[in-house]
């Protein structure tokens, strides 16, 4: 008997018993709908929480902050709490131990992290104290850097008015929803296009032609410049994009922050160094290529001896939750698989009953134990691969109707809306994959049981 009688005869079986067949199949069905949906939701869900993070930008950026500029503990840690001291017991002072330098985070400590290898850029955090007029507003508050490559990413995802800098070399600013009520209260988008006027206390030292000044290296003078706003974003962004930072509803492209040479309220230590000692930064942000870099290019700046650290360790532990999470409810969407597997061995031993004589007439005119349990095997992956098809429809016509009805509900309650249920290729193909082996493991004792049958006792079956 070749492959193709086994698949004709096995095909043909089934059509004679269509009711019994299609309520297997719709048994298999039901199972798989309830695992692909399980495991889909488990995806949705984690997409909408890493996903939105991971695009934010925060999980492929590292803060770096020199301990040079770093006051107290922070800066030298434990440093000299033993310095000076009698050794009283030894018979004398104790030697101080050798301090390693700390380096500045200025301009060349800059080139010298973007130089290293999955570092895609790396730029100061600047904040500069500015005061804000538009009309009869007036408020000091501090106008912050923002980086081109920042669109798109973070707080930038989505504007409430507006759009990002064209460019930056243009006088443009950013405000934060709650600054753009406070200057027009009844309509913020009328922001748009309007020019607000910065004022800064720009730093001027040792200017061309001007004698040196050991005692007063820092001089201020006054600086003014219009900016036009041309957006609004809904939530303040902090410095390198990341929450919890210090916040500023007022934002600037990062080259005119640096055009500005005003005082950077995060490093005062850095304005008293004098001019030939060049500007050092707070903190800077490092983008790395690929967030799953992040670890190597933060272990190497702390070896250069920089203070660095990252969220990335925050989205390892979300992944190994939801990882967690999606086999619990792989694990749970089985049950109603391993109940329609039962469907189809009792299927199969039903079909075994039915077709005793026959089997034993194919025996008799030459049929092997093989062919008779290939074609039962034959069957019960039918009966899978179709239960799997249909299961997959089933799922994702279910989990369109729980997304839009969980989008119903938080829309109403004011949330962000967004696809909680996720059904991509591989898990279709894995869902339908996961009906025929498990079609095949409930076939095999049906099958196993058929060829044994003795042709003799089969053809004297009733």
């Amino acid at each position: 008997m070749t492959i193709g009688d086994s698949f004709h005869l096995a095909l043909r079986n089934l059509k004679q018993a269509k009711l019994r067949t299609a309520l297997t199949v719709l048994g298999v069905s039901i199972g798989i709908a309830s695992l692909a949906g399980m495991v889909s939701l488990g995806l949705g869900l984690q997409e909408q929480f890493v996903g939105r993070f991971t695009k934010s930008g925060m999980f492929d950026a590292i803060t770096v902050m020199s301990p040079a500029d770093r006051p107290g503990v922070l800066a030298g840690g434990l440093r000299g709490r033993g310095a000076g001291r009698s050794g009283a017991g030894a018979g004398g002072p104790s030697r101080a131990m050798p301090e390693k330098p700390r380096p500045p985070l200025d301009d060349d400590a800059l080139k010298e992290i973007g130089a290293l290898q999955r570092v895609k850029e790396v730029y100061p955090n600047l904040r500069v104290p500015v005061e804000l007029k538009y009309e009869q507003f007036a408020e000091p508050t501090s106008a912050t850097g923002v980086a081109m490559s920042a669109r798109n990413e973070g707080a930038f995802q989505t504007f409430a008015y507006g759009s990002f800098f064209n460019n930056e070399s243009e006088n443009a600013c950013l405000l934060s929803l709650d600054l753009a009520k406070r200057l027009d209260e009844r309509d913020p988008k009328n922001l748009i296009g309007k020019q607000v006027t910065l004022t800064w206390a720009a730093s001027s030292t040792f200017a061309a032609g001007a004698p040196s000044m050991p005692d007063n290296p820092l001089q201020l003078q006054r600086a003014e410049a219009r900016y036009t706003v041309v957006g609004i974003v809904e939530r303040e962004p902090g410095p390198g994009g990341l929450p919890g930072a210090i916040l500023s509803g007022l934002m600037i492209p990062l080259a005119k922050a640096r055009e500005m040479g005003a005082v950077d309220v995060g490093s005062l230590q850095s304005l008293f160094r004098g001019a030939d000692q060049g500007k050092s930064y707070m903190s800077a942000t490092v983008k790395v290529t690929h967030a799953q870099f992040t670890d190597d290019v933060e272990n190497q700046i702390k070896e250069m001896g920089f203070m660095a650290f990252s969220l990335n360790d925050a989205l390892k532990g979300a992944k190994r939750a939801f990882i967690i999470l999606d086999i619990v409810l792989s694990l749970i969407g089985s049950i109603a698989l391993a109940v329609s597997s039962l469907g189809i061995v009792n299927t199969m031993v039903m079909s075994i009953l039915e077709r005793t004589r026959e089997i034993g007439i194919m025996k008799a005119i030459g049929g092997t134990d093989g062919d008779i349990r290939r074609i039962f095997l034959v069957e019960a992956s039918a009966i899978g691969c179709m239960g799997g098809l249909a299961g997959v429809v089933l799922g994702w016509l279910v989990g369109r109707a729980v997304n839009f009805g969980a989008n119903v509900y938080i829309r109403s309650q004011g949330g962000p809306t967004g696809n909680l249920v996720s059904l991509p290729f591989w898990l279709i193909g894995g869902a339908i994959g996961f009906a025929f082996v498990v079609s095949l493991i409930a076939g095999s004792y049906p099958a196993s049981r058929a060829a044994r049958l003795d042709p003799i006792r089969a053809l004297r079956h009733d």
